[in-house]
């Protein structure tokens, strides 16, 4: 039953064209992981590797930590053998449905204690996601590399109980992935000492474990790349550039030609650090992380 089930499944993902996909998988007796964000994906992907059966069912475009999956989108986190949450509040979709608890396994949860609290409550309004609130904790844990170490040893972890036969192939994995996440750690150390206490601004407050493991003065607004911002949102800015020195803004992606033409003439520099929780375009996490921090650095602060 569940092989038949598995196969109609896959069926049904491949004929919308799923780049993850593989039927050759489904027929396979391989684990099954599936992720609710690009950075567990990756995680996973780099210390499971050809050992496991890797799902990720969020499409390309939207927001994962607001996402919200349909019928058959479930179906393939229900049917998983393990299920990589993030903790901190992160895919609050998932108390909202049915999901077997004894295969969700809270990757930060060993980092608990360095989960940040949400000071102000924010109602806002983009992209597919529609209307959603940042409340309770911020979540993009992973931007504090240290937290990634925690949480990839979390996929190694839970993979290695599974497969045991393998666990050797599985702890090497872990190893080369620990080695560039502290890499990267290493790096943004680096360009935070270069930038000591000079105020930032984020497009967006998702920068919050980035500012507090790496010493930086980030203050956050809600702009979005593809929109041309408000009157009244313009005004807020305004006010942040009279009360701080700012000449520079962190962007999740590039924004619009024109708002990056507004902004350099208030002689704000743009600087693009992608989260990364969904999957980049033509890009894999570590080398996004890298070509984040790089822009950041080539700043003349």
């Amino acid at each position: 039953m569940r092989h038949s089930a598995l196969f109609l499944m896959v069926f049904l993902l491949n004929s919308c064209g799923s780049p993850h996909k593989s039927q050759e998988n489904y027929q396979s007796e391989k684990l099954v992981v599936t992720a609710v964000n690009y950075p567990l994906y990756y995680f996973a992907q780099r210390i499971g590797g050809e050992l496991i059966q890797l799902e990720y069912p969020i499409e390309a475009g939207v927001d994962p930590a607001y996402w919200i999956p349909d019928d058959e989108a479930l179906t393939v986190y229900q049917s998983a053998d393990i299920l990589l949450a993030n903790g901190a509040d992160y895919a609050k979709w998932m108390n909202n449905v049915s999901l077997p608890a004894s295969r969700i396994i809270n990757t930060s949860l060993s980092m608990e204690e360095k989960y940040i609290p949400l000071k102000d409550v924010s109602t806002h309004s983009h992209g597919p996601e529609g209307e959603h609130e940042h409340t309770g904790f911020a979540f993009t844990t992973w931007l504090n590399f240290q937290i990634a170490v925690a949480q990839a040893e979390s996929v190694k972890e839970i993979i290695g109980s599974r497969l045991p036969e393998s666990k050797e192939e599985i702890e090497n994995n872990y190893i080369s992935l620990r080695k560039e996440l502290l890499a990267l750690d290493k790096y943004m150390k680096e360009v935070s000492n270069e930038i000591g206490e000079q105020n930032i601004i984020g497009s967006h407050p998702v920068y919050q474990y980035l500012s507090e493991a790496y010493g930086l003065n980030i203050q956050s607004v809600h702009f979005e790349p593809d929109e041309m911002p408000s009157e009244d949102q313009w005004k807020e800015f305004d006010k942040l550039l009279d009360h701080n020195s700012t000449t520079v803004m962190l962007w999740e992606d590039e924004p619009m030609p024109e708002v990056k033409e507004i902004l350099n003439k208030k002689g704000v520099q743009v600087a693009v650090f992608n989260p990364c929780g969904n999957q980049p375009e033509s890009s894999d996490f570590m080398d996004t992380m890298n070509k984040n921090i790089k822009s950041i650095s080539e700043i003349d602060f």
